[in-house]
């Protein structure tokens, strides 16, 4: 069934390509989550159905031995196999209510938004567990994509009512700080910690920035 209890304590969580120029997935994984990060995603453009399930053995091994949730992003015909705990949807992709259905109810449910309507239906669906608000800036990892600014993430922390939401978007120690001002109390990360010299130390400093946030 799905962690709601999970969901709701998590603060910090990452999406990762699988590091093939690093090749360190394994370790990286490991260095992660032990330093707090409590989903992790993998985000990686292209792979064909049998590699990025090879690529989610090695990311649900890592979930399991820390305690953490693994996410699937776009699939529900792979979240459904890969058996994760979340599976994350975005705006152009099936409705939350198709991907409970093709993953049993398995997997709670994730919605990406990036206007204050598509927030508020989400807050409105019975079938999102929790929804992610961005790009608060400009990034990379969205080519094409406007920054939604600071006014999405306020206009979610004064309308979320009891759901769990992350704001998500070039969010890094440099800024993570106007986010939490603006009303975040979770993020979610890439560069700021798959680029860093030190991840598991990166993770550390965002956790420190994030309130309500208590170390294990």
């Amino acid at each position: 069934m799905p962690n709601l209890d999970a969901l709701t304590s998590a603060r910090l969580y990452l999406c990762t390509g699988a590091r093939r120029r690093e090749a360190d997935l394994e370790q990286f994984l490991d260095a992660v989550l032990a330093a707090g990060v409590d989903i992790v995603q993998l985000r990686e453009k292209n792979l064909e159905a049998a590699e990025e399930l090879e690529l989610l053995e090695v990311f649900a091994a890592a979930t399991r031995r820390h305690g953490r949730l693994l996410a699937v992003n776009d699939r529900a015909d792979i979240a459904a196999v890969a058996g994760s705990d979340v599976l994350h949807l975005g705006q152009q992709d099936l409705s939350p209510g198709q991907g409970r259905r093709l993953t049993g109810n398995r997997s709670l449910i994730g919605r990406s938004t990036h206007s204050p309507a598509q927030f508020d239906a989400a807050i409105a669906d019975p079938d999102v567990d929790y929804a992610c608000v961005g790009p608060t800036w400009a990034t990379p990892t969205k080519p094409g994509r406007a920054a939604t600014g600071l006014e999405l993430v306020r206009h979610a922390a004064e309308n979320a009512q009891k759901k769990p939401w992350f704001a998500i978007g070039g969010i890094d120690l440099t800024n993570v700080d106007q986010v939490v001002a603006a009303g975040a109390r979770r993020i979610v990360v890439v560069r700021a910690i798959t680029e860093a010299d030190d991840p598991a130390a990166a993770t550390t400093e965002l956790l420190k920035r994030l309130p309500g946030y208590h170390f294990s």
